[in-house]
């Protein structure tokens, strides 16, 4: 096999949240893939780092009373704890907020511009009059222009994958104070996407050599549109102050957009590993170079990896990534994750809890294939398929055979006639165990075929073990050659099988290393002509006493982590329990007919900002989203409910109360609580279940 030259990138985590459980499928993913390139001696480096620029951070380090700099280097330290905890193996984790990515931005800047590139012309864009500042697309919500979502961002939609420019959402609002914002004009800088070269270059790129995946150059096609259309817009990559981020070399205040060097991160964090390795760095990144360069990315940054980035690459005289491979999402039991229901799992709360993180990688590889479908993380499954397979399939393997071996026989495996014997096993039973298609499933990133391969092996190995029953043999001593024979078999099956499963459970295997007495274990390779028994341990080979590898899931550490994940926003430092035995329930009211119920327009709403009021003891000022417009309305919860706690929830109001003006300003509405006659027994707005959408009416 020849020597392959490759550089692996992940998306880069944005520094301003934590790692969870839908992140990790993409690192898992490419983790693995990694490992196994590197296990059969390619020269492989993987590289990622912090997307640590943009408004959200600037507005989170204010918030936290610290600098932008401050916050960036404490996540990066939480992240690269979690990306290690679940043995997530970078060669480089850097930041974009570094000398080589400014570098690298100001290099491709500036070589664009002298091609024609960069433009500049005046915009409009929304401004929030509140807290007088330009909004990043990111703080901009509202309906899609496109399908009509509601509450999509100011850039794409995640429901329909369009991208707009947000001053075309719909009934657009400040995700900053909640504000309905206003546009203002300013000048900015774009890359001229929609350049005949451009979209010549993008229009060959997207549909030969195989760069992307089906279903991705499908909407490539779908973007890009037909021969004689041409779709694309040019793409905004300017921003105004305040922002943190690299200023664009002579325009004063004004930054490189975010998404223009977080892609350029990848090139920073590779110049940082090369400059501490001695590698060189334009042998990955010239023109002309044969080497591999592979991104994995989630389906929704798709359009700016497969139209921007290779764009502002080809046409700054750099390469442009050989592959690009995209994933979907990550469900819980069948449904978005979510906080009130305790499925959006962080990664730190994972380990937290003792669950073992390769649990949670050998149930993603065994979900994974090469397409851009959502995976489920079924909790009930994920019990159930770790408990069978790693410990009742794979790891009983080896605590089946281990003891009569090291008990019984020094810790030695068979040899002379006996190896022969058993070679002989392995050839005539176990014939279909070469490597050759779990190696093709492992390169094509069909890690659920190589697991179901690797399991049916394991289950012809306990197959075996139960028809030959070790147990039984070693009742009579007369039949020790035997009894060594059959868990030698075992032990060599077993040692095979680890080879397989070490992309997945590297730490593991690294265990199992120790206990066999073996070299870190390296891909298995086969010629033709070679016999599977090629691939066994020497004849006479000792190993060590074995030690537990794996326990099984405890159910009850899976509710204490649904548990511990779980959110409410009802609660509140200040709001008081209440004694149900004690409090006073009021009668109810005289009766009603159906008529007069249905005056009442009750609607879902959705919080999207809530603040206190100076001078008022009671009241929060609510703003609230019912979906066609957006309402103020004064609420008597202070006493209740922290504002922050308030935000982005969803509730129930009475639409068509009159309006009615108060000292603070005009109330626009009612949103509806629950309590007790008695006024310190605690209040509780009401929630719709998950699913209720802003605007749909309560019947």
């Amino acid at each position: 096999m020849s020597k392959r030259k490759i550089l692996v990138t992940s998306a880069l985590p944005y520094a301003n949240g934590s790692i969870h459980l839908g992140h990790l499928v993409e690192y898992i993913q490419t983790d693995i893939w990694v490992r196994f390139l590197k296990m059969q001696g390619h020269e492989v480096h993987y590289v990622c780092a912090d997307d640590t620029h943009g408004t959200p951070i600037m507005l989170r380090a204010e918030k936290e009373g610290m600098t932008p700099e401050a916050l960036i280097a404490r996540v990066h330290s939480e992240h690269f704890n979690d990306f290690k905890g679940f043995h997530v193996h970078f060669d480089n984790f850097h930041t974009t907020h570094s000398t080589e990515t400014r570098q690298f931005s100001e290099d491709i800047y500036t070589k664009l511009k002298s091609a024609g590139f960069i433009v500049m012309r005046d915009i409009e864009q929304l401004y929030d009059p509140v807290k007088n500042m330009f909004l990043p697309d990111r703080f901009v919500k509202g309906e899609c222009p496109k399908c009509e979502a509601k509450d999509q961002y100011g850039d794409s939609c995640e429901a329909c994958g369009a991208a707009y420019a947000p001053t075309d959402l719909k009934n657009p609002y400040s995700a900053v104070s909640g504000a309905v914002p206003v546009k203002k004009s300013s000048e900015h800088f774009f890359f001229s996407l929609s350049d005949t070269r451009c979209v010549e270059f993008l229009r060959r790129w997207t549909r030969e050599a195989d760069h992307l995946q089906p279903e991705a150059a499908n909407k490539m096609h779908e973007w890009l549109g037909d021969a004689d259309e041409n779709k694309l817009s040019d793409w905004d990559i300017s921003r105004d102050a305040p922002y943190f981020g690299f200023e664009i070399p002579d325009a004063p205040g004004k930054y490189f957009y975010v998404w223009l060097d977080a892609p350029i991160g990848y090139m920073g964090s590779f110049k940082n590993l090369c400059d501490k390795s001695q590698l060189d760095f334009d042998a990955f990144w010239k023109k002309d170079s044969t080497t591999e360069l592979y991104h994995f990315i989630g389906k929704d940054i798709l359009y700016f990896h497969a139209l921007f980035w290779p764009a502002m690459l080809e046409h700054a005289g750099y390469r442009t990534p050989t592959k690009i491979f995209s994933h979907g999402f990550l469900t819980v039991n069948g449904e978005k994750m979510s906080k009130s229901r305790g499925t959006f799992i962080t990664a730190t709360s994972f380990l937290e809890q003792g669950l073992n993180p390769e649990w949670l990688r050998y149930y993603y590889a065994a979900k994974l294939n090469a397409s851009m479908e959502d995976i489920d993380l079924n909790l009930d499954d994920f019990t159930m398929r770790v408990n069978s397979d790693l410990v009742g399939k794979y790891v009983n393997i080896a605590s089946r055979c281990s003891g009569f071996i090291t008990k019984r026989f020094d810790g030695k495996l068979v040899d002379g006639d006996e190896y022969h014997q058993l070679q002989q096993m392995v050839d005539d039973r176990f014939s279909s165990w070469r490597p050759t298609a779990i190696e093709k499933a492992y390169e094509d990133r069909d890690f659920s075929v190589a697991v179901r391969a690797i399991m049916k092996y394991a289950d012809e190995a306990n197959e075996m073990i139960h028809e030959l029953a070790p147990w039984e043999i070693a009742k009579d001593t007369s039949r020790d050659k035997e009894l060594q024979r059959v868990c030698s078999l075992g032990i060599q099956l077993f040692y095979i099988l680890s080879c397989y499963l070490k992309p997945i459970l590297p730490e593991t295997v690294k265990q199992i290393e120790s206990f066999l007495n073996c070299e870190p274990l390296a891909w298995p390779t086969l010629t033709e002509a070679q016999p599977v028994s090629s691939l066994l341990l020497p004849a006479g080979h000792a190993i060590n006493s074995y030690k537990h590898l794996m326990t099984r899931i405890d159910a009850k550490k899976i509710e204490a982590l649904v548990t511990a994940n779980r959110r409410t926003l009802t609660a509140t430092t200040t709001a008081k329990p209440v004694n149900n035995a004690a409090a006073t329930i009021e009668s109810i009211a005289e009766t009603i007919g159906i008529d007069d119920f249905t005056k009442v327009d009750l609607r879902i709403a959705k919080i999207v900002n809530a603040e206190h009021v100076d001078g008022a003891k009671k009241l929060l000022k609510l703003t609230l989203d019912i979906g066609s417009e957006q309402r103020t309305v004064f609420a008597g919860i202070k006493a209740a409910y922290d504002p922050e706690q308030l935000k982005g929830r969803v509730t129930v109001m009475v639409a068509n109360l009159a309006p009615r003006q108060m000292k603070f300003g005009m109330s626009e509405g009612m949103v509806l609580a629950a309590s007790n006659s008695d006024a310190g027994s605690g209040l509780y707005i009401l929630s719709p279940d998950d699913g209720a959408l802003p605007g749909m009416r309560v019947k």
